[in-house]
This record gives structure tokens, C-alpha cells and sequence, in this order.
């Protein structure tokens, strides 16, 4: 589950103060450290156009298929967005790190240590029904995400928050449990989606549960039309109770948005090409790069554009299954991950538009570069000295990804991965094999459900070949990568996936890295255990300042890379985009979303244009 985040609010009306009583803040948001940049009177958010006019549709691709509306249970596969009908108490904005602010709430009051929390509840908040919104129905999501959220969730939850109470039908009280650190509490409490309690239990709904009966919120969008597996459409509700909300001002401009599924990359270009969908986030190089020559790209009806992108990047890789016996040698691992060549990838598959991946927050400045500093030893130090850290990891540089030549099989590579395996028992037989003392083979199979990625996984497969690997690519539909890589079952040697962070990190780095939810969890697909990492986890939770906590991220970084259960492939900082000429966005975007789902906009005369010519239904 997604967290938001936040921080204290030093600024609120007309710039002023906020309000501190008995040492309790009362405020309209909340920041992790500093101030907030938009004050309590804010008209709308600076990025958007508060005049952007309503209508139209925007649709777009998605991969594979779907058989449930419920986003929030492991059983199923959910469809794309099957969220959108959800708002949070709080709400972060898309050019702003570490902050959040009332959305369906007036204020909140938390004291200086953050320990409770209480959200003052707007009494103008409607369900997408029409009925009001209430505590109680705060309170309802709370127990519910509680009791059947997401196991890796719900686990870390139960250890935060000692009780929560209604303290009338708008007013509402998390208090936290002692030993927690307090500084992220009240913002991810104000992060829970809120669903109808009355609806819930009306239609028998069960969060945990596969369903193709949507949950009901209090959102902008509902669902309008489904094909199961098919196609997806969302419609705006003209009714929705904060169309006049600062917050929402300017944002959720499209009448329709629709989801259109293809179980192929390339049918589902065809399909764009074909105006089956309208908005394409390209992320293919090839397509890129040869693809987009077609007449409607020429005469311009079609725009194919580069938009800046500031976000760090998410971490794409291919990760390890750590809970395989064959994987728990580092050795092997960074054998194995010597293989990839990602230059002769860039050069040949890519052409050329990617850089790589090195750190966990990657394009931030929160990775960790050279040896450690004094700020950062004063962290790893105790943690090694209690033999939870390796000693090296005070002394040597953080780890970078392996640097391959301008050939497919880098030989110098080859060479230092022969020699990892042979110290790790993994010796080469007659038939060019590599065997333990068991006798066992080191088969590795790459799990795969894009055929696109057929292309980048088979030369990595020959180079492993090549090391007296024996392995594979394994191509299984989108069901079949669900239930192999959730747990329990956890099926798997190797799987493309994220290692996932936040700007400002806090409770969730459990649910991504934690060794107590390493085998329930849906994040930390790669089992990892680590009581070294429990401790640096620890560590940045407590951060009481942003020196601090970039110090403790760095440090983390340093040891999650140290583990080498990835090997981390590549990203770009540019969105690259292709639409029908129909769609419009404010001139500077925020660095943090490209947003065309949330305040981009639809012009009805190009679009009767497009349709004029013939070129949209």
C-alpha cells in the first residue's frame, strides 16, 4: 500500500503561525520537516490550471488482463486505477517532498511529539452515493485495513497505534503505541483510504476477497463501465463534493478515463496507432527510437514529445528469490550479476537513452557515493561491531554496478564471475556445467510475463551460459507471475521488480526491506533479512531533522546495495510520451508526476478535428 508523505505545518492563514495551545499544533497540514509552501488560504495548487475547462476521455494501455475491482487483496488480479474511487484524509502534492494537507479534513491538532493525532473532518464530504462521510466511517477503513489489509501492511500497522477513537461523528483520535518513532505517524493515519462503511456492508464485500464489486469512496471518479479483463472505464462524478476544494481545483478534468488491456507489447502499439487509446507512455526504446513514423506522427495529429521527469528513479531490476539456498552466497549473486552488460544493451537494444541504476535512490541526493563519511561511520559503526554488518562495508566504496565493454560477453567480467563461483563451490564439470558438492547444477530461471523483455533477458541468459550457468527464460501469462512470485508461494529464482524508496522514508522501508515481513510481504518480493538493515531502518524512522535523515538514508543505501540481491538495470529522466493531438497541460509541469490522468485537460476542438478527419471515433 502506498504511503503519502508528510511533515509539520509551521505556516497557516495569511502566512501566519500555526496555532499552538498547550503545546498541541492546530493546523491544515503537516510536514516531516520544515514548513509547508502553500499557507491555509490557498487558492489552488500552483501547477495547475484553475481554469482548465471539464470533458472529453483519455484512455490508455494495460498489460495483460484483470478478474477484480479490489485493489487491496493479494487474490486476483486487480484493475488498472481500481483505486481512484479512494481519497485519504491527507493529500501530498506533486511538487513538494515531505508534506501533506487536508483534503477531508478542516485541521488537524498533534502535540510536539507527535504521539496522537486528531482530524477535524470536513462535514461537506460525500460519498460517491451521496451520503456524508463520518468518523465512523474513518474509523470503519482504519479496523478493516487493520484486520485484511495487505499482510505486510497490516503486520507493521499493528505495532503503531494503540487505539483510535471517535470523538464525535467529525472528529477523530489515533493514538500511537510507546517505542515507535512518532514522526511519520500522524501523516500516514491521515493516509488510509477511507471507504463507505454502510456500502461495505451492504453488498458483503470482503477486503481480502477478489471482487468485481468496486468498493465504494468518496473520490472523483466511479467506476462507469467493465469488460472483465477487457477494458475499464472510470467516470467522472459531476456531483463530487470537492469540485470547489482548493486541492482539487484544476484537477480531474476528463468526463472519462478508460483503460484498454492487451496481452502484447506490440498489439498494443498497433492498438495506439489504430486510435484504439489516445495517451501512450512509451517505454519501449526500440519503439521509441524506430516506431513512431507513422503519417499521424508526421502530420502532427499524433504528438510525440519529450517532458521532463525529476523524480529519482524506481528502481527497476532484476531481483533474487533470497529465500533460495542457491542464492544465499553473495558470491554467486554478484556472479551473476556481472553478467548482465547493461552498455552493450544501451548500445544495441536501447539506443542509447538510458542510464543506469546504481543506488536504491537513484537520481537523488540521497545515494550513497564513495566510502562512508564520518556521519554515516557513526551509524554503521555499532551496527558492525554487533556483527550485523560486514567490516567492509566501513571501508570500501558503495557498491556500483559492473562497467561491461562494447561486446555482448565482456571477457574480463566473465573472468571475475568464474572466479566468485569457484570460491563459492560452484565448480565447472566436463559438460561445461557448473555443480556443487552435491552435485546440483546452478540453474537459474528468469521468470518472464512481457515478451518484451524476451530481448534483453535472452543475451543475458547466453552470457550466463557462457559462465557454466545453466540458464533459462521461463515466459508464463500475467496469472500465472501472480501467483508464483505472492506469497506463499514465492516460485521463483529471478523476477524483474522494483527496490522501492521514498524521499523521506519511514515505516513502509519495513514493508520493502524488514525481515519481519520478508516472507508475507508483496514489496519485499526478494525475502530479504537483515537484522543489520532492521537496525538502519530504525535508524532513519528516528531522523528528527533532514541532515539527519539524508545521513541515515545514505547509510542505509550503502548496506541494502551491499547485499546485492538485485541487479539493477536502468532509467531515463525524461517522460516519453506520444498522444492525439486533443490533450493540453500547463506550460511547467511539477517535477515530481507527469499528472495527464490528474490536471491535464481535453480541447474539444482539436478533438472534433481528429474525429472530423476521420482519425478518431
Amino acid at each position: 500500500m502506498a504511503r503519502h508523505w508528510f511533515g509539520l505545518a509551521v505556516a497557516i492563514a495569511l502566512g501566519s503561525m500555526a496555532q499552538a495551545q498547550d503545546g498541541v499544533t492546530v493546523s491544515h497540514g503537516i510536514s516531516t520537516f520544515g514548513e509547508l509552501k502553500l499557507p491555509a488560504d490557498y487558492a489552488h495548487l500552483p501547477y495547475v490550471n484553475p481554469n482548465a475547462p471539464k470533458g472529453g476521455e483519455i484512455s490508455q494501455w494495460a498489460f495483460g488482463g484483470f478478474d477484480s475491482m479490489n485493489p487491496y487483496s493479494v487474490k486476483g488480479r486487480a484493475a488498472g486505477l481500481s483505486s481512484v474511487m479512494f481519497e485519504s484524509i491527507l493529500q501530498g502534492t506533486a511538487d513538494e517532498i515531505g508534506a501533506v494537507y487536508c483534503l477531508l479534513c478542516t485541521t488537524m491538532e498533534y502535540p510536539a511529539d507527535r504521539s496522537w493525532v486528531v482530524f477535524n473532518l470536513r462535514d461537506d464530504v460525500k460519498f460517491s452515493d451521496g451520503t456524508p462521510m463520518t468518523a465512523d466511517d474513518v474509523l470503519f477503513s482504519y479496523e478493516t485495513f487493520l484486520a485484511k489489509g495487505l499482510t505486510d501492511f497490516r503486520t507493521v500497522l499493528a505495532t503503531q497505534v494503540e487505539k483510535v477513537e471517535v470523538l464525535d461523528p467529525l472528529k477523530i483520535k489515533f493514538t500511537f503505541k510507546a517505542g515507535n518513532s512518532f514522526r511519520d505517524l500522524p501523516a500516514d493515519m491521515g493516509g488510509l483510504p477511507i471507504m463507505s462503511k454502510a456500502h461495505y456492508q451492504a453488498n458483503n464485500l470482503d477486503l481480502e476477497e477478489s471482487s468485481m464489486t468496486p468498493f465504494m469512496g468518496t473520490g472523483q471518479y466511479v467506476v462507469d463501465k467493465i469488460d472483465v479483463g477487457k477494458s475499464v472505464t472510470y467516470r467522472r462524478n459531476p456531483d463530487y463534493w470537492g469540485n470547489s476544494h482548493p486541492m482539487q481545483i484544476g484537477r480531474g478534468n476528463f468526463d472519462i478515463i478508460r483503460l484498454e488491456y492487451y496481452g502484447d507489447y506490440d498489439a498494443a502499439f498497433e492498438g495506439f496507432k489504430a486510435g484504439n487509446y489516445t495517451f501512450r507512455n512509451e517505454a519501449s526504446s526500440i519503439k521509441w527510437a524506430t516506431g513512431y513514423d507513422f503519417p499521424e506522427v508526421a502530420s502532427g495529429q499524433v504528438k510525440k514529445v519529450e517532458l521532463p521527469d525529476g523524480n529519482k528513479a524506481n528502481g527497476q531490476s532484476f531481483v533474487f528469490n533470497l529465500r533460495r539456498e542457491k542464492f544465499q552466497d553473495p558470491r554467486v549473486r554478484e556472479a551473476i550479476g556481472l553478467m548482465f552488460n547493461f552498455e552493450w544493451s544501451n548500445a544495441t537494444l536501447f539506443y542509447g537513452i538510458y542510464a543506469r541504476i546504481n543506488s536504491v535512490w537513484e537520481n537523488s541526493w540521497l545515494a550513497a557515493e564513495g566510502v562512508p563519511t564520518p556521519e554515516e561511520l557513526a551509524i554503521l559503526k555499532p551496527i558492525v561491531e554487533e556483527g550485523l554488518l560486514p567490516e567492509s562495508i566501513l571501508t570500501d566504496e558503495a557498491v556500483m554496478a559492473p562497467v561491461s565493454g562494447d561486446r555482448q560477453l565482456d571477457r574480463g567480467n566473465l573472468r571475475k564471475a568464474s572466479a566468485l563461483l569457484d570460491e563459492a563451490g560452484w565448480i565447472v564439470g566436463n559438460d561445461g556445467l557448473r555443480r556443487n558438492a552435491k552435485g546440483e547444477t546452478l540453474a537459474v530461471e528468469f521468470l518472464n510475463d512481457s515478451p518484451s523483455f524476451d530481448r534483453i533477458v535472452n543475451p543475458y541468459v547466453e552470457n550466463l551460459k557462457a559462465l557454466g550457468v545453466d540458464a533459462k527464460l521461463t515466459r508464463v501469462d500475467n496469472a500465472q507471475m501472480e501467483s508464483r512470485t505472492r506469497n506463499p508461494a514465492y516460485d521463483f529464482d529471478i523476477i524483474v521488480g522494483n527496490a522501492r524508496s521514498g524521499y523521506i522514508s519511514g515505516s513502509e522501508l519495513k514493508q520493502y526491506y524488514g525481515s519481519e515481513t520478508a516472507d508475507v510481504s508483496v514489496f519485499n518480493v526478494m525475502g530479504l533479512k537483515s537484522k543489520g538493515i532492521d537496525k538502519l531502518i530504525d535508524v532513519v524512522m528516528a531522523a528528527k531533522s533532514l541532515d539527519e535523515l539524508t545521513v541515515a538514508t545514505k547509510a542505509l543505501d550503502r548496506a541494502l546495495r551491499a547485499e546485492r540481491f538485485w541487479v539493477p538495470q536502468w532509467f531515463k529522466d525524461q517522460h516519453t510520451v506520444a498522444y492525439y493531438d486533443m490533450y493540453e497541460h500547463p506550460e511547467t509541469l511539477p517535477p515530481y508526476t507527469l499528472g495527464e490522468l490528474d490536471f491535464w485537460w481535453y480541447n474539444e476542438e482539436k478533438a472534433a478535428a481528429l474525429k472530423a478527419s476521420g482519425l478518431l471515433r
